[in-house]
């Protein structure tokens, strides 16, 4: 395991300094490479090479260099800001304070908010979502029908110094009632330079081959932030990859990937967007007899308490909220 990672970590600082260069195996390791019947979680590729195809399906994560032009991503920022001092209320939109400052004087602006959640209703955020350049890397991992399940903004802030800017060690199908798995997949682009001082994804490489495990929240001192839940047996020993990554630079992950993120130790924001997407053949399963009833009990709660009487005489249930919240980036959508 430690040789693997070694050689992970060899293959990153490469890609950092060169950039475009896209994380892989080395070309020496083609003649191991798998039959394309054996590739389990990406499909027939005329934009993957077989090497890419392989390392993302022994390690569940791909980092491709500089993908997001800069431009794009003022655009984004700009408009984060907007929302942010405005105030624009945007269609199930959740906009999310960390727990740090939950309380506090701030006033209104982009230093108060620590999340844009479910932006799909936003026309200008959620082209992120539709690039050429992201979604074509989309369709190579699990086919051409796509739709977008989940959407994050992400505005890290500086940690007040318990530690509460850290994410836990999780998985993301804990909050997805869609099935099969590996028709899911995750981008999350970095809008500035990320490193392990301002909290940088940290991921457990080949995880992803593994169950979806039971998640609570961390016992943390400072607090947690909702939703924030973790691993609830996650064994610290286990030997994890730090992904430092510059503007532009945009990683696709399996939602059974362990990952999480540390805490941001500088006096700036950390900035990234992302969006999962799942194909539009996968189904909705009911959690209620599965460890994921913890989360889904939390969002139909939260729901309540926003909408009221309206939520409870719809009687939504949690697989149809997430369709609700899902939007068709390419082909059809859900059924």
């Amino acid at each position: 395991m430690a040789e693997r990672l070694q050689t992970i970590a060899q293959h990153l600082a490469a890609g950092i300094t060169n950039p475009g260069n896209v994380i892989s195996e080395p070309t020496s390791a083609q003649a191991n490479l798998p039959s394309p019947r054996s590739f389990k979680y990406t499909v027939e590729s005329s934009l993957l090479s077989a090497e890419q195809r392989k390392f993302y399906e022994e390690n569940g994560f791909l980092v491709i260099k500089k993908l997001v032009p800069s431009a794009k991503l003022d655009f984004y920022r700009k408009r984060f800001e907007t929302i942010c001092k405005e105030k624009l209320t945007i269609p199930l939109m959740t906009v999310m304070k960390d727990v740090a400052i939950e309380t506090s004087e701030f006033v209104p602006g982009e230093k108060a908010v620590a999340k844009l959640q479910d932006f799909q209703n936003d026309d200008e955020l959620f082209e992120y979502c539709t690039l050429p350049e992201v979604v074509d890397y989309v369709e190579n991992i699990i086919g051409p029908e796509i739709v977008a399940i989940h959407t994050m903004f992400i505005n890290k802030p500086p940690d007040p110094g318990n530690m509460t800017s850290r994410h836990p060690m999780h998985q993301d199908l804990h909050y997805f009632p869609f099935r099969p798995s590996d028709k899911i997949v995750c981008s999350w682009t970095a809008m500035q330079k990320v490193n392990r001082e301002n909290g940088c994804l940290v991921v457990v490489p080949g995880s992803h081959k593994g169950a979806l495990l039971p998640h609570v929240y961390p016992k943390w001192e400072g607090g947690v932030n909702k939703m924030y839940h973790g691993i609830q047996d996650f064994d610290p020993s286990q030997e994890r990859v730090y992904l430092e990554m510059e503007e532009g630079d945009t990683v696709f992950f399996h939602p059974i990937l362990i990952h999480g993120s540390g805490s941001n130790r500088t006096n700036g924001f950390r900035k990234s967007i992302s969006c999962h997407y799942a194909s539009s053949s996968c189904h909705t399963e009911d959690v209620t007899h599965t460890s994921q009833k913890v989360i889904a009990d939390e969002v139909q709660e939260l729901l309540k308490k926003r909408f009221g009487d309206a939520f409870d005489d719809a009687k939504f249930e949690f697989q149809d909220i997430w369709r609700i919240k899902s939007r068709a980036v390419k082909g059809k959508g859900f059924e």
